[in-house]
Order: structure tokens, then C-alpha cells, then sequence
């Protein structure tokens, strides 16, 4: 069994953890510079992503706020993926 690394590209996280369809789509994602982690502005796909890590996007008309939960060695099924982050988005003031 493959150990989890202790980090990993941001275009591979958000292809793994099921964020986005296509690997091409995350890192067209990732350069059109509409990501935040930890707050700053991320242009490029190759960034890193650690645990712990605050990624902010906004996708379809809604804002999303992630905390990287774990890291992936695959891109599993979609329970998996979904174990791999904690949403910190509010629901107060969505209707």
C-alpha cells in the first residue's frame, strides 16, 4: 500500500479529491488565477498543497472554502475523495 505524501501539485489535488473532471480543467483552474490557498492568489498549477491548507474558489456562481484534510496517492471513488477535504463554506445567508 502506497504512503500519502507529504505534499502534492494543487492541478493533481483537485483532480484526486473530485473538485474538477479532468485534470486539463484543474490546471486551466489553477492558471486562470481564481484559486486562493492560505489566502494569496495562485497561478499556477505545479503550486504545492499541504495539510492543513486553505484552498478558496469560487465555481458556477458559488464561493467554496476547503481545508485539506488528507492527501491522496489516487483518484478514487467519490466517498473517498470526499474525506479528503472539510468544507468551510457557510451555509448561513445561501438560499
Amino acid at each position: 500500500m502506497a504512503e500519502a505524501p507529504a505534499s502534492l501539485r494543487l492541478d493533481k489535488f483537485l483532480w484526486f479529491a473530485r473538485i474538477v473532471k479532468t485534470r486539463a480543467l484543474a490546471q486551466a483552474l489553477a492558471e486562470d488565477g481564481r484559486l486562493r490557498l492560505n489566502g494569496r492568489v495562485v497561478d499556477k498549477a505545479h503550486a504545492i498543497v499541504r495539510l492543513g491548507d486553505i484552498l478558496g474558489f469560487a465555481r458556477h456562481g458559488d464561493v467554496r472554502i476547503l481545508r485539506i484534510e488528507a492527501l491522496p496517492v489516487r483518484r478514487g471513488p467519490a466517498p473517498e475523495a470526499r474525506a479528503l477535504y472539510s468544507e468551510l463554506t457557510s451555509e448561513a445567508g445561501q438560499a
